[in-house]
């Protein structure tokens, strides 16, 4: 496989000719991203294009050569991926936030109609792509506003976090993916699955994403059925995991973006 980018984001919209498609907010405006055969296309559709989005390599030759053999060489097959940082922490939040409690199907649907529904919507490739609600929305919205998205339950802690965010996201943009992944834990409800998960996307750096998520989990066996891996309720897995990277970080990175990019395809 070549020319390959990461869909793991909720926001993007997969249409019959391959073509990929979502909108991003940046600090200047806001973006309809779109990928298809021919490489990748930003357009700027509202506010200005001052801050465009930006996008991380992810080169398999990184991997560690420590990994399964099978892993490594179905990895390999995808070449050097793509996948757009996040260039809004305040839409990683809610993303991960939104994946809560929840499958990775019901989160997307989830995702997409709180954002159709509260957020901005902006003229895209093929439909209209839509950006999370700001922080501010968030706060306006009734107990009735979000049980009628089916986002009751989430409802605290995104209350939480768009108050942390309008607090304090100055600082959380300087920090490092490792320590903004610490100062996301201190928002009420805000786990670390969740922190680490928000500092991955947001800044593109997997060494730092939760290494024995299902998501992870479930892909690498399927890359590597005859791998003997730890049963789901075992928790050698994440050690396992990183361990085969040591203290490389690129090494950890690529080789848990290489498998959610996998498994975003395979799905």
């Amino acid at each position: 496989m070549s020319n390959v980018l990461t869909t793991d984001h909720p926001a993007w919209h997969t249409y019959e000719d391959g073509t990929h498609a979502r909108a991003v907010r940046t600090a200047s405006g806001i973006w309809a991203v779109t990928h298809n055969r021919d490489g990748l296309h930003l357009a700027c559709v509202e506010g200005t294009e001052d801050v465009k989005p930006e996008f991380v390599a992810t080169d398999p030759a990184h991997l560690p050569p420590a990994a399964p053999a099978a892993l490594r060489s179905g990895l390999a097959e995808l070449g050097v991926t793509q996948r757009l940082a996040n260039p809004w922490l305040w839409d990683a939040i809610t993303t991960t936030i939104l994946r809560q409690v929840v499958r990775a199907d019901q989160a997307r649907k989830l995702y997409r109609t709180w954002c159709s529904t509260y957020g901005t919507t902006s003229a895209g490739f093929q439909d209209r792509l839509a950006v999370a609600p700001a922080p501010a929305a968030v706060l306006d919205l009734s107990d009735d506003q979000f049980a009628a998205v089916g986002a009751k339950f989430h409802r605290s802690a995104l209350q939480a976090a768009a108050t942390e965010y309008e607090r304090a996201h100055r600082e959380w943009e300087r920090l490092s993916a490792g320590d903004l992944a610490l100062a996301l834990t201190h928002i009420p409800r805000i786990g670390p699955w969740t922190a680490a998960a928000a500092a991955a996307d947001y800044t593109g750096d997997f060494s730092v994403y939760p290494h024995d998520d299902l998501a992870v989990r479930t892909w690498a066996a399927k890359i590597a059925p005859a791998h003997p891996w730890p049963g789901k309720k075992d928790k050698t897995f994440g050690p396992l995991w990183s361990g085969w990277a040591g203290t490389d970080r690129t090494a950890l990175h690529t080789l848990t973006l290489a498998t959610l990019t996998w498994g975003a395809h395979a799905r």
